[in-house]
């Protein structure tokens, strides 16, 4: 076999090293990263690379090009969001309002300690007036947290078009309680006082 012929058909040595040693979650970890502090328009590629360490051809092996980074990452979160709402959907016990303040506390829970995915979720809502993919993405994740909510509350009040609309008021509320969470000063124990509200009211006395 020609010699030069072949060289132009072999990647660099260090290339195939460095896409060995790294995965597509790397990848995909440092862009979440880089959304939660910046945006989505922080996601770059050669900035990436030198947070990792990397040549930018190791990115080669893993993604065609920064589109599928990004399509990539958006359907990791997507399929995470739908993996947790089909978990928390099959969690019953024999208290139905102990179920739904379940729910309510697992979704401020998600937002974790450093706020990370309360950010990144801000950033992809901001994103999806701009991307058509994101936006249908929200539009079926929101779809499945209010399709959670409405099946707890109809545990309760036994009335379909009621639970849904507690479950849309919920909803609304929860999404409004992590734009507060989400400010860069917050007063002490803002989490506790803003989930506290949303059970008492939106829980525990629309539901007696």
């Amino acid at each position: 076999m020609d010699t030069q012929f072949q060289n132009q058909n072999q990647k660099p040595k260090s290339t195939i090293a460095e896409g060995v040693r790294l995965t597509r979650d790397n990848w995909l970890d440092e862009a979440f990263k880089a959304v939660v502090a910046g945006g989505f328009e922080n996601v770059k590629v050669l900035a990436i690379a030198e947070k990792l360490k990397v040549t930018r051809g190791s990115f080669y092996w893993h993604f065609t090009d920064h589109a599928d980074l990004v399509g990539s990452l958006l359907m990791r979160w997507k399929l995470a969001q739908l993996e947790l709402d089909e978990k928390l959907k099959s969690h019953r016990s024999d208290d139905p309002i102990k179920d739904l303040e379940f729910v309510v506390d697992a979704a401020f829970n998600q937002a974790g300690s450093e706020l990370e995915n309360l950010l990144f979720e801000q950033a992809l809502r901001a994103l999806s007036h701009l991307h058509a993919g994101a936006a249908q993405m929200l539009v079926e994740v929101d779809a499945e947290r209010i399709n959670l909510f409405e099946s707890k509350f109809l545990a309760i009040v036994k009335d379909k078009a009621k639970a849904r609309d507690l479950a849309a008021l919920l909803y609304l509320a929860i999404v409004g309680g992590y734009q507060a969470l989400s400010r860069p000063v917050n007063p002490p124990n803002i989490r506790a006082y803003v989930q506290g509200l949303i059970t008492n009211y939106l829980v525990l006395k629309q539901v007696t």
